[in-house]
């Protein structure tokens, strides 16, 4: 039977509430650091242009509904039509990214220090937790959990007697690394720089492959099935007023 523990109020004091706020701090200093270490040459005209057509296409895809169908097919037809379609690319001139990156020294080098701006810091501060504060129980979450959870919220303590609920100092270090998205998001606003997640998904590619998010995004407006809404909300408000007049 799992047993309770009584924490002491030092450990929230000297563990839990230090850990926290050298995360946050090591997240706000590592945006700016990113945005100092950003090359500050202009975006490529061509990229910028992809990524508005992009954008407009999904959000057409978003409103389709709400626009009548002759509209809904021209627009369509200009996006994606194979002669001179916005989202159209030939075969031919479809672009590599990795060759992309590569014949840009300045890509990669930008990509290298984003990379490096993420894995030094966190290896340093993963290095400080697990010097100072290996084997602490630091806190306790206050609804109970399976055994599944149990590698993850208690890495660093080998007690299977100790309830799943308490939540180890190392286990709150990576809680914090991968969970502080939405205060950064209040504190540095959206566009951010210190999303662990997304960050460490993007060092496992090459850079943005424009043809592919063209090609997905033709793909995705050639399958729409259009359904105008608008004469629906017309015989619903005609029956409303009918109700009202009555």
């Amino acid at each position: 039977m799992a047993e309770d523990l009584v924490l002491d109020t030092a450990i929230r004091d000297w563990v839990l509430i230090p850990l926290s706020v050298v995360m946050v701090l090591i997240g706000v200093l590592r945006y700016f650091v990113s945005k100092l270490m950003r090359s500050s040459q202009n975006p490529d005209a061509k990229l910028v242009k992809e990524g508005q057509v992009i954008v407009r296409a999904r959000n057409l895809r978003a409103a389709a509904n709400f626009i009548p169908p002759k509209s809904f097919r021209a627009r369509r037809f200009y996006y994606s039509n194979e002669e001179n379609g916005l989202l159209f690319v030939p075969k031919g001139q479809a672009q590599n990214a990795q060759a992309q990156m590569f014949s840009d020294p300045n890509m990669a080098m930008d990509m290298m220090k984003k990379n490096l701006s993420m894995i030094i810091p966190q290896t340093l501060t993963f290095a400080w937790v697990n010097f100072f504060f290996s084997g602490f129980v630091a806190a306790k979450i206050p609804f109970p959990l399976t055994q599944r959870f149990r590698g993850m919220l208690q890495n660093g303590i080998d007690l299977s007697t100790v309830d799943v609920s308490y939540v180890s100092s190392r286990s709150w270090y990576f809680l914090n690394l991968f969970g502080l998205r939405g205060l950064f998001s209040l504190i540095l606003g959206e566009e951010n720089a210190t999303d662990d997640t997304q960050r460490m998904m993007q060092m496992t590619g090459f850079g943005f492959d424009p043809s592919k998010s063209l090609g997905a995004e033709k793909d995705g407006l050639d399958i729409v099935q259009h359904d105008w809404t608008m004469p629906k909300f017309e015989r619903r408000a005609e029956s409303v007023l009918r109700k009202l007049v009555r």
